[in-house]
C-alpha cells in the first residue's frame, strides 16, 4: 500500500473493528468514540439493510476477549455478575432461590442459540421496553457498575435505563458488572411472561417479583412489570400492600390501582387495554406462585 500513514509520520487511524484483550485498551478505544458490541444479538439484526459502520462511529468495539467482564461470583454483601456473562451461564449457575426470577427470565431470551451468545449487559444496554432481563433485575434490586479510565461508578438499574433505547452510559464508559444485594432473611422470587406463543416471542406483558420472608411474613417486596411502559417499572403501591402480609394467598392483594404507574401502548402484539387487563392477571399469577 502506497504512502501509509505510519510511513508518512501521521497518527495511524483507529481500526474499524477491534477486539482488544486488555481492558485498558478497550477503555482507550471507547474514549475515541467506539461503539460497543458484546454478543451481537441485538447489534447485527439492527444492521440489516444498513452499512455495518455508522459514519459517526470511530470503530466497533467487541468486548468478548475480556474475561474480567464475565462470570458470577459471590462477594461479602452482594453477587457480582459480569456484564459479558451469557444467559446460558446464568441458567446453569448454582444460584440461591433469590435468583429464580432471573434464571426463569434467562430461559425466555430468544432460543438456545441466542442464550448461548447474548449477554446480560447487552440486554440492559439495548434498553428495549420488552427486555426480559430488566423486570427480574429490578425485582432483585440490581445496580449496574460502569467503568471508564476516570474511575468506576454505580447506578441503580432504575436510574440507568432512562427510556426506550436510552441509557445513562457516558461516551467513555463500559458497563462492567451487575450487582445484586444479598437479602435479609430468606428470599424467594419468580417470573411470569405472557406472549403470543410459549417460546421465541417478544413479551406482551411480563412480571417479576422477589420477596424477603422473615418468620412467615413479607419483610420486603419488589415487584416489576415489563412491556407495559417505555421502561420496566416497579410497583411501589403493591410492594407496600405486601409488606407484613403472610405468605399465603398473596395474589388477592394485587389490585388494579396498584398498576397505575404503567403506560401501555397499542402495537402489533396487543392493545393498551388488553395489556392493562393482562398485567393484573400476570401479577396475580406471579404472587400466587410465590405464595406456594
Amino acid at each position: 500500500m502506497l504512502g501509509s500513514r505510519a510511513q508518512s509520520g501521521l497518527e495511524p487511524l483507529p481500526p474499524r473493528y477491534a477486539r482488544p484483550k486488555a481492558l485498558e485498551d478497550a477503555l482507550a478505544l471507547r474514549e475515541s468514540g467506539a461503539q460497543i458490541i458484546a454478543g451481537g444479538t441485538d447489534f447485527f439484526p439492527a444492521r440489516v439493510g444498513k452499512p455495518l459502520y455508522d459514519r459517526d462511529v470511530a470503530c466497533v468495539l467487541d468486548l468478548t476477549a475480556l474475561p474480567e467482564l464475565r462470570g458470577i461470583r459471590e462477594e461479602v454483601e452482594s453477587y457480582r455478575i459480569g456484564a459479558l456473562t451469557r444467559w446460558t451461564e446464568i441458567v446453569e449457575a448454582p444460584l440461591p432461590a433469590q435468583f429464580r426470577c432471573l434464571q426463569a427470565a434467562a430461559r425466555e431470551v430468544g432460543g438456545r442459540q441466542i442464550q448461548n451468545r447474548g449477554t446480560i449487559g447487552g440486554n440492559l444496554c439495548n434498553a428495549s421496553p420488552a427486555a426480559d432481563g430488566v423486570p427480574a433485575l429490578l425485582a432483585l434490586g440490581a445496580e449496574i457498575e460502569l467503568l471508564s479510565r476516570g474511575g468506576t461508578r454505580r447506578l441503580p438499574l432504575s436510574d440507568f435505563i432512562l427510556g426506550a433505547r436510552r441509557i445513562a452510559l457516558r461516551p467513555d464508559e463500559i458497563a462492567s458488572a451487575i450487582l445484586i444485594p444479598k437479602p435479609n432473611g430468606a428470599a424467594h422470587s419468580g417470573f411470569v411472561k405472557l406472549g403470543a406463543r410459549r417460546y421465541l416471542v417478544i413479551s406482551i406483558v411480563m412480571a417479576a417479583g422477589c420477596l424477603d420472608v422473615v418468620d412467615g411474613r413479607i419483610a420486603g417486596a419488589r415487584v416489576a412489570v415489563g412491556a407495559c411502559s417505555p421502561v420496566a417499572l416497579r410497583l411501589p403501591a403493591l410492594e407496600s400492600a405486601l409488606q407484613g402480609a403472610t405468605t399465603s394467598d398473596l395474589g388477592r392483594l394485587a389490585k388494579a390501582e396498584h398498576l397505575a404507574p404503567l403506560t401501555p401502548i397499542d402495537d402489533v402484539r396487543a392493545t393498551a387495554t388488553y395489556r392493562t387487563e393482562a398485567a393484573l392477571i400476570v401479577v396475580r399469577r406471579l404472587l400466587q406462585e410465590l405464595s406456594a
